[in-house]
């Protein structure tokens, strides 16, 4: 019954504070049998993976916009798509989300899965965001389970053990939560919860629906929670970036091969990144060292790139674009690459 009067207690609390997104039906239109487009959802879903709702939103609606329909996206080029995401990070992702949209295309009519089991058969599709699409999407009554699920349930619970180690002790608990009645709206609430009310620091606990059921705030351990195992140091990449010039001011962009780290992505010429940076340039020229350095950090390095320079003809073969062209359909390291030298080119 406590669980119970629980979920009836969030509901209630995101029936008046939901967040407002172009991807939701809101609780008062929802409850009024508007029903979430399957694609939005499943599209904001693949987007807020690793990433900020604020990053998102103009995204997903370019995305929306351009192509409204999960058939659309599968009819896209895949230069198109991968243009578009560009600077939105983990390219894997964008070119899952192209996978995905065409097997649904293809083999389910354009429509998605009603079940967590059909939606994991999808490309892309893990635990998370297949249990995300079939309670909000298709208000079944699976466990949903992200950073700030995590972060609501340690808490109130007062659960000590380290992340990652404690993540399915997390989803069992976070189970025994889940409502049979609407539990779409409820999957979101308790994200909203995490998202503005229990956040990482300073939780505004005051105002919390579970105030009175939070074991962690009881103990006076809430903010502490949940625990994270310690991260190991991440290792450095080094490699190296050239830029041709042509004497009409574009630059010479290439295809990075479809597998791997920012694959099926435009970027400046350049070898594997490893422990020393070595790689031949893409042809014979003038090539002279840049005096920058583009740096970034992906999931599990640090990247230091050295950039090389040089002046071609006008003529000079290859895939040469106007900067502002290839800087927009270029991933953020790119982008920042090709900055850098060109700032340190024409100083």
């Amino acid at each position: 019954m406590a669980n119970a009067r629980m979920a009836a207690d969030l509901l209630a609390w995101y029936d008046r504070a939901a967040r407002r997104m172009p991807w939701r039906v809101p609780p008062g239109a929802r409850l009024a049998g508007v029903r979430p487009d399957p694609y939005h959802v499943w599209l904001s879903e693949v987007m807020l993976q690793q990433t900020t709702v604020a990053a998102v939103k103009g995204y997903f609606e370019r995305f929306v916009t351009r192509w409204p329909t999960v058939s659309d996206l599968a009819a896209a080029e895949d230069e198109e798509v991968m243009a578009a995401w560009a600077g939105l990070g983990y390219y894997a992702r964008a070119r899952n989300l192209l996978k995905c949209a065409r097997v649904v295309a293809r083999e389910h009519g354009g429509r998605f899965p009603g079940t967590g089991a059909g939606l994991r058969a999808l490309p892309g599709i893990g635990a998370y965001t297949s249990a995300a699409i079939a309670a909000i999407a298709f208000d079944r009554p699976d466990t949903v389970l992200d950073g700030n699920v995590e972060r609501v349930i340690a808490r109130l619970r007062a659960v000590r053990e380290p992340l990652p180690g404690v993540k399915e002790r997390l989803r069992a608990l976070a189970a025994e939560l889940t409502p049979d009645d609407r539990p779409g709206d409820y999957a979101q609430a308790i994200m909203d919860l995490g998202a503005t009310i229990c956040v990482p620091r300073r939780p505004a606990c005051g105002i919390c629906p579970w105030l009175d059921d939070c074991a962690g705030r009881a103990l006076g351990v809430a903010a502490d929670l949940p625990l994270k195992a310690p991260k190991a140091a991440k290792p450095v990449r080094l490699g190296i970036a050239y830029l041709a010039v042509r004497t009409d001011g574009a630059v010479l962009v290439e295809r990075r091969p479809d597998s791997g780290l920012l694959g099926g992505m435009l970027g400046l010429p350049g070898g594997a990144w490893g422990d020393a940076a070595e790689a031949a340039p893409p042809f014979a020229a003038d090539w002279r060292p840049l005096d920058a350095e583009a740096r970034h950090t992906f999931t599990h390095f640090h990247l230091r790139l050295r950039l090389m320079g040089a002046t071609v003809p006008a003529d000079a073969p290859g895939d040469y674009r106007p900067r502002g062209e290839a800087a927009a359909a270029m991933p953020t390291v790119m982008r920042k690459a090709l900055r850098l030298g060109l700032d340190a080119f024409e100083a």
